[in-house]
């Protein structure tokens, strides 16, 4: 079976792993440092903060600006449940807003007719690692008094503007679990411009500890510390940070291999009746997933006629107010994304793929879109035949 996703990974990560264990100091220290000056510097940004998730990079971002009880968040219903739990574990409530059909990126129209009071943050997802309209967003923030949090969880190394995204606004949060662009094992950061709101994320990643935190940096340790501010147990480990310093060698290679795969998809899918791409600027985008359109009622068998030709699929993802948990915060309809969610599927996007993997991959979607509803094949439509 063809996996949708999966890691690349060498002999360089496992040496650099290596190298951290013989130093017997796994947790924080100088090689997180390093790590995060490294991502600092890419990125273009003044502040990078390790930690060991993107959710928790969610998390401590909204906490650093002071979301909190009483507050909203209006975040896309089509994302990842981190989203929507990083909101409530601060006792803030989310306010589900609609996606784009061709994009599945957050639609800012949409955006302006839910902002109440108590809105006080909005929270776009760089879906597939396509950029959001972030000047709309910008512009909208700064009318309204508001912080633009972003999830860029799929979007290291994508450009917005011809600056990486992360390098203005608030705050961007990135993921490094082990299917992202690059991997830390499992990771994530926040990297921001904001002196005092970084100082307050970084306390907050170590329980709110201040005094210790340079000195574990040196790989030092201190007894003396002080904790002055809630916090959570969110740090990256040196071993991790030693893994996404590799990948970070490698990224170049990743995003070239990555947009390959999809210009490819497109100009195979781009004449199919039934199965459509999403629309993505491949020159500034470093891809993260590949996501496709089928009609709605016949995503199972898709999924099951890529099944049977050994190859993987998947959904990014469910809307989160159809959510058991999460349904009681959808305060309106969102037809738009109950319609959307129904019919994407996620097909294989990674750098391990081999050209006759794609070329599987693209058989079985064209074969898919060559029959109809009830699985004959359409008449006089004749898909063309590409070989592996």
């Amino acid at each position: 079976m063809i996996p949708i996703s999966r890691p690349l990974t060498g002999p360089e990560e496992m040496k650099a792993v290596e190298k951290v264990f013989s130093s017997a100091w796994l947790g924080l220290g100088s090689t997180v440092l390093e790590f995060e000056r490294a991502v600092q510097e890419y990125l273009g940004v003044k502040h990078a903060v390790a930690v060991n998730t993107g959710t928790s990079a969610l998390h401590i971002a909204l906490a650093g600006f002071g979301i909190g009880p009483g507050d909203e968040v209006i975040v896309p219903s089509i994302t990842f449940a981190a989203c929507v739990q990083s909101i409530l574990a601060l006792g803030a409530t989310p306010v589900f807003a609609e996606s784009h059909e061709d994009t599945l990126l957050l639609d800012v129209d949409d955006v302006k007719k839910r902002l109440t009071k108590k809105t006080k943050a909005v929270m776009p997802v760089h879906y597939c690692g396509n950029p959001c309209d972030l000047d709309a967003l910008w512009a909208l923030a700064e009318d309204r008094g508001l912080r633009v949090i972003e999830d860029a969880a799929h979007a290291f190394g994508s450009d917005y503007h011809g600056r990486k995204i992360g390098a203005r606004g608030d705050a961007a949060c990135f993921s490094f679990d082990p299917i992202k662009n690059i991997t830390t094992g499992e990771g994530g950061a926040v990297v921001l411009g904001d002196d005092e709101a970084a100082e307050r994320i970084r306390r907050m990643r170590i329980l709110g500890i201040d005094k210790d935190t340079w000195l574990r940096y040196k790989n030092t340790r201190s007894y003396f510390y002080e904790v002055v501010s809630p916090g959570f147990r969110y740090h990256m480990p040196n071993f991790c940070a030693a893994v996404g310093l590799e990948q970070l060698k490698k990224l170049p290679g990743f995003i070239a291999r990555r947009r390959a795969i999809c210009r490819r998809y497109d100009e195979a899918f781009s004449g199919l009746k039934d199965v459509k791409p999403l629309k993505v600027d491949y020159a500034t985008t470093a891809p993260h997933i590949y996501i496709v359109r089928v009609p709605e009622g016949r995503r199972d068998e898709f999924m099951e006629l890529l099944k049977a030709r050994g190859v993987g699929t998947g959904l990014h993802y469910i809307a989160n107010h159809e959510q058991p948990y999460f349904k009681k915060y959808a305060a309106s309809p969102l037809p738009r994304a109950e319609s959307l969610w129904r019919r994407i599927v996620t097909i294989p996007l990674h750098c391990a793929l081999s050209d006759a993997d794609v070329e599987t991959v693209i058989a079985a979607v064209q074969e898919f879109d060559r029959k109809d509803g009830a699985g004959r094949p359409a008449p006089g439509r004749i898909g063309k035949r590409v070989m592996p």
